[in-house]
C-alpha cells in the first residue's frame, strides 16, 4: 500500500468554494441578485462541462448546447409530469437532463468523434443547426417557438422547501454546482482524463502505445453531455421555460466565449468566464445597448493579449506573489492599467455617443453616461472622448517597453532560484 500525503491546500481550495456558493447569497440579495447568481451557476456547470470537451481534450465543438438543451427540454417534461401526479422530486429533475444529454452523447457522439480536428468542430456545427431545425419541425415535444413551460413548484412542501422563492432555486443550483464541479474535476485525475490530454497533445503517440483515440474523445464527449445536461436541467427548473433557443448555435458560440475568455487551460477558467458571461450578457445589457460591441472587442483583447485566458493572467501574478517578486511589477503594472482605463473610458464616451446619435436621437441630445449629462450635439463629447482615447495610448506605448523589462526580469530570476532549488 502506497502512503499518499493529505494534499490540504486542495481540501481548504474546496472548501472555500463551498463556503462561498452558501455565503453568496447572504451577501448579494438585494434585486435580481439571486436571479444573476442561479445563472452564474447554472452557466458555469455548462462551461466546464465544455471544457471538458476543448480544455481537456482539445475537441472544439459548436454544437454543445445541443446536449444541455435536451436535456432542459427532458427535464421540463418532466417536471410537467411531476405537477401531473408522476412521482418525481425536483431535487432529482437535474439528474434527469444528465440521463438525457448522456443518452443523445452516446447517439451524437460515436458520429461526431470519428473525425478530429477542423472536420469535428465542422459536424457539431451542422448537428446543432439540425437540432434546432428540428426543434421547430416537432412542435409536440419541442413546444415550437413559444417553447414548454412549467411550475416548478409542486405537491405538499418537504421541510418547508417548495422551490417557489428563488432562494431555495438557488441553493438547489448551488448543491449541484458543488457535485459536478467535484465530479469534473476528478475526471481530470483519472486515466480517461489523462488520456483526454494526451489525445489533445499527440494522438500519433496515443496511437502508438496502443489506445484508441477516437473511443477516448467518445468517453470524454458522453461524460461532457451528461454535465451539459444537468446545466440544462437546472435551466429549466430556474426559468420555467425550454425553447429552441436553447439547442441553438448562438448558445454553442456563447459558452465557447466565455470558456475561452475564462481560459481553456485551467480547471478554474470556465468559472471565471462564467461569472463574466453573465456580466456582459445580463448585466452590461441593461445598461447599453453596445454590449454586444464591448464583448467582441473584449474577446478579441483576450485572443490577441492573454490566449490563455483571465486565469493564465491571474496565474501569471499569483506566480509572482508566491516567489515574493510581485512588490517589484506591481508599481508599472499598476500604472499600464490606469492607462489602460483611461483608453477605455475616452472608448466608452464614443462608443455611447455614437450609438445615442444614430439610435436614439429622436429622444433628443441629451444622454447620462457616468452619472453626467452629455450633449451629444455638440463637439465636446467626441473631444474628450479623443482626448482620453490619445492621453491613454500615449501612456499605455510609454509604459509598456520599461514594464516588459522588468516582467521578463522577474520571471528569470525566478527560473534561476527554482533550478538552483532543484539542485
Amino acid at each position: 500500500m502506497i502512503y499518499r500525503p493529505l494534499n490540504l491546500v486542495r481540501w481548504v481550495i474546496w472548501c472555500c468554494f463551498a463556503v462561498i456558493l452558501v455565503v453568496a447569497p447572504l451577501i448579494f440579495h438585494e434585486g435580481a441578485s439571486l436571479s444573476l447568481l442561479s445563472q452564474v451557476g447554472t452557466l458555469t456547470i455548462f462551461a466546464l462541462s465544455f471544457n471538458m470537451l476543448l480544455g481537456q481534450g482539445g475537441m472544439l465543438s459548436f454544437g454543445h448546447a445541443v446536449y444541455s438543451g435536451l436535456g432542459a427540454f427532458f427535464a421540463i417534461h418532466a417536471l410537467n409530469m411531476a405537477t401531473a401526479g408522476a412521482p418525481i422530486p425536483v431535487m432529482l429533475v437535474p439528474l434527469i437532463g444528465g440521463v438525457a444529454g448522456m443518452g443523445f452523447g452516446i447517439l451524437f457522439g460515436y458520429v461526431t468523434t470519428k473525425k478530429s480536428g477542423t472536420t469535428f468542430s465542422m459536424i457539431t456545427l451542422g448537428l446543432v443547426e439540425l437540432v434546432f431545425a428540428a426543434s421547430l419541425m416537432f412542435p409536440e415535444f419541442f413546444g415550437g417557438e413559444g417553447g414548454i413551460s412549467t411550475n416548478r413548484v409542486i405537491g405538499e412542501p418537504f421541510m418547508g422547501i417548495t422551490f417557489g422563492p428563488q432562494i431555495q432555486v438557488y441553493y438547489l443550483i448551488a448543491f449541484w454546482l458543488f457535485i459536478t464541479t467535484i465530479g469534473m474535476y476528478a475526471f481530470t485525475q483519472t486515466p480517461l482524463g489523462r488520456l483526454a490530454n494526451a489525445v489533445r497533445d499527440n494522438p500519433e503517440r496515443v496511437e502508438f502505445i496502443g489506445y484508441d483515440t477516437q473511443w477516448v474523445r467518445y468517453m470524454t464527449l458522453i461524460l461532457s453531455a451528461f454535465f451539459a445536461g444537468i446545466s440544462g436541467g437546472l435551466s429549466a427548473i430556474n426559468f420555467e421555460i425550454v425553447s429552441a433557443e436553447n439547442v441553438s448555435a448562438l448558445r454553442s458560440g456563447a459558452v465557447l466565449l466565455f470558456t475561452f475568455i475564462g481560459g481553456i487551460g485551467f480547471f478554474f477558467g470556465p468559472m471565471i468566464g462564467a461569472v463574466i458571461g453573465v456580466f456582459l450578457t445580463v448585466m452590461l445589457s441593461d445598461f447599453t445597448k453596445a454590449w454586444q460591441l464591448y464583448l467582441g472587442v473584449f474577446f478579441i483583447l483576450i485572443v490577441m493579449y492573454a490566449p490563455g485566458g483571465l486565469a493564465s493572467l491571474l496565474m501569471m501574478n499569483v506566480r509572482l506573489v508566491v516567489h515574493r517578486q510581485f512588490s517589484r511589477v506591481a508599481p508599472l503594472l499598476g500604472a499600464i492599467c490606469g492607462a489602460g482605463l483611461v483608453i477605455f473610458a475616452g472608448a466608452v464616451i464614443l462608443i455611447e455617443v455614437l450609438y445615442h446619435v444614430t439610435l436614439d436621437i429622436g429622444a433628443g441630445p441629451m444622454m447620462t453616461l457616468f452619472r453626467v449629462e452629455i450633449d451629444t450635439g455638440s463637439a465636446t463629447a467626441w473631444l474628450v472622448g479623443a482626448a482620453l482615447v490619445v492621453i491613454g495610448s500615449i501612456a499605455f506605448w510609454k509604459i509598456k517597453p520599461p514594464f516588459c523589462n522588468v516582467w521578463d526580469e522577474v520571471n528569470t530570476d525566478i527560473e534561476v532560484a527554482n533550478r538552483k532549488a532543484q539542485t
